[in-house]
């Protein structure tokens, strides 16, 4: 677990950038999120944006997820198995017809996930052991599901690693931990937000911009934002 004045960080590994060289990667820390946003954030107008455009196709034909589909192929998974975390979001809002509510922040993420077809990871910066590398498993990784119960990836898969040799995702975008998922005592995220597809430099920067505004709004704090490439591959704050 992090204290204050501990340095928080994310990076790609070098491998990472190599086998995935059309990754855009941005990355947001807030302090001051704790309790109930002052003001209404606009979920609802997000969840119309995702069920728009799912009107004129599903998921599967967004170009967005189908960027992931063919990055987790790559990397040996199923992709319809193993859906990226935006995908199955978007499955869930256009069959079920609505998100689960959560909590605000988990909300809001998920609300600009599917509004954007992007992947949004929030993750509690204070059960985070120093920081994160997003790499290949070596295989002897400690993983709690939601569930509470502990697993170990497989090797080579793509994990969120802390310095404690804890995962906090499985599969890349597939599956977060409950290490460090948000909580009603959480007060400092780290948010991640990966894309592939053509038009991802443009996106994920109007994501994040999104994602801060509302954070300002509801909560009052200001964020740190940074979009990863691979010649400036980390985050610290």
């Amino acid at each position: 677990m992090t204290t204050e004045g501990t340095v928080v960080y994310l990076q790609h590994s070098p491998r990472m950038w190599a086998e995935h060289p059309d990754l855009v990667a941005g990355v947001l820390y807030a302090d001051g999120v704790d309790g109930k946003p002052r003001t209404a954030l606009p979920l609802g107008a997000l969840h119309d944006t995702a069920r728009d455009r799912l009107a004129t196709g599903t998921e599967a034909t967004f170009p967005e997820i189908q960027a992931w589909r063919r990055a987790f192929t790559r990397t040996g998974l199923a992709p319809t198995r193993y859906r990226c975390a935006a995908e199955s979001l978007l499955r869930r809002l256009r069959t079920a017809g609505s998100l689960p509510e959560v909590h605000p922040l988990v909300d809001l993420g998920n609300a600009l996930s599917v509004a954007s077809a992007i992947p949004v990871a929030i993750i509690d910066a204070a059960r985070i052991g120093g920081g994160l590398d997003v790499r290949h498993a070596r295989g002897d990784e400690r993983y709690l599901t939601f569930g509470g119960d502990e697993e170990h990836p497989d090797p080579d898969e793509v994990i969120f690693a802390d310095d404690h040799g804890r995962a906090h995702a499985r599969r890349w975008t597939n599956r977060q931990s409950g290490w460090s998922a948000v909580r009603d005592d959480t007060t400092r995220i780290l948010v991640v937000a990966e894309a592939l597809h053509p038009g991802a430099a443009r996106d994920v920067p109007v994501l994040l911009d999104a994602l801060a505004g509302n954070l300002e709004r509801g909560w009052g704090v200001a964020s740190r934002t940074a979009v990863l490439t691979a010649a400036t591959p980390r985050f610290e704050v």
